[in-house]
């Protein structure tokens, strides 16, 4: 990607004026309520409530939960009900800065330094090249300076947080504190259209005091058997009412057992999918144990199962 053009974000002194914030179309809690269901994503009135106010005070949103309830799902949702661009960086042990937001083009900066030495440039005319490799023709934008830099509507997911170090949270202070980032070798670089910003966690460590305070915290858990009826009924064409209902009914006794890995959402969907593929209308036995494997990931959780339905 290329470096922000300076029409667009503004290096420190430059004088960034008042900011637009994408999803102004979006002027109440009804109105994110029904743009997400139109992007398939059934909300609630917690999480619409958490959009709006994400959009309205400009802050990043912290969503919390076990794995597989949606978590990143919202995030998609809220890009494509803005018909806005998903910029996502996946979290992972040692992310550094030239991952999460930018790295200078180090071959090409070698070539432009051995360009200058060839026609023999001397102290001053080294001066020029020294700023010259600084500049934006070498800067590699990552995810978080490419949601800073965008001058059309964007969302930035940063997904599962909780598994980079936290050290590492120090990356994203200042972007979700100010909307900009900071190059040393370059300036800072001050968002003139704020990106939403959501962050997920699957609460494997607890993440800092300092990250928590710049973002709203919204917790999704995993549904009531009515919500994933729906949710099934939502996203899985041809299901009906009556197996949505059976379906939810049993991964909700699946999750009231003590399984290694419950059944998340997505899977679910899954084992509704392979369910209608199979032609089954309704359970039975045989077809419920023969794709339990769609549901647990787990050998000793399957054979829980099975025991349950004996």
């Amino acid at each position: 990607m290329k470096a922000p053009a300076r029409s667009g974000p503004k290096r420190r002194g430059d004088g960034v004026g008042k900011l637009n914030r994408t999803g102004e179309e979006l002027k109440s809690i009804a109105e994110v309520d029904a743009a997400l269901y139109r992007a398939s994503y059934l909300s609630s009135k917690e999480i619409s409530t958490t959009v709006f106010l994400a959009i309205v005070l400009g802050k990043p949103i912290l969503v919390e939960g076990p794995a597989g309830t949606g978590k990143t799902e919202l995030a998609k949702a809220i890009a494509s009900a803005l018909d806005a661009e998903l910029i996502r960086l996946q979290c992972y042990e040692g992310l550094d800065d030239a991952k999460a937001i930018y790295e200078w083009n180090y071959s090409k900066q070698l070539l432009r330094i051995q360009s200058a030495r060839s026609s023999g440039a001397d102290g001053a005319e080294w001066s020029d090249v020294k700023e010259d490799i600084f500049s934006e023709e070498f800067l590699l934008a990552r995810p978080l300076l490419r949601a800073i830099s965008a001058t059309a509507s964007a969302v930035l997911l940063i997904d599962e947080i909780d598994r980079v170090e936290v050290e590492t949270e120090a990356l994203f202070l200042e972007l979700l504190s100010d909307f900009q980032v900071t190059i040393p070798e370059f300036g800072t670089i001050a968002a003139s259209r704020h990106p939403i910003v959501v962050l997920t966690s699957n609460n494997t460590r607890e993440l800092s005091e300092a990250l928590k305070r710049r973002c709203l915290f919204l917790h999704i858990g995993y549904p009531s058997k009515e919500r994933e009826k729906e949710i099934l009924t939502l996203k899985v064409p041809g299901l009906g009412d009556a197996l949505a209902a059976q379906i939810a009914d049993f991964v909700a006794m699946l999750r009231s057992l003590d399984l290694k890995k419950h059944p998340s959402i997505s899977e679910s969907l899954d084992w509704a999918v392979t369910l209608l593929t199979l032609g089954a209308s309704d359970f039975d036995s045989e077809t419920v144990v023969s794709t339990l494997n769609v549901l647990l990931k787990y050998q000793g959780d399957i054979e829980k199962a099975i025991a349950k339905l004996n």
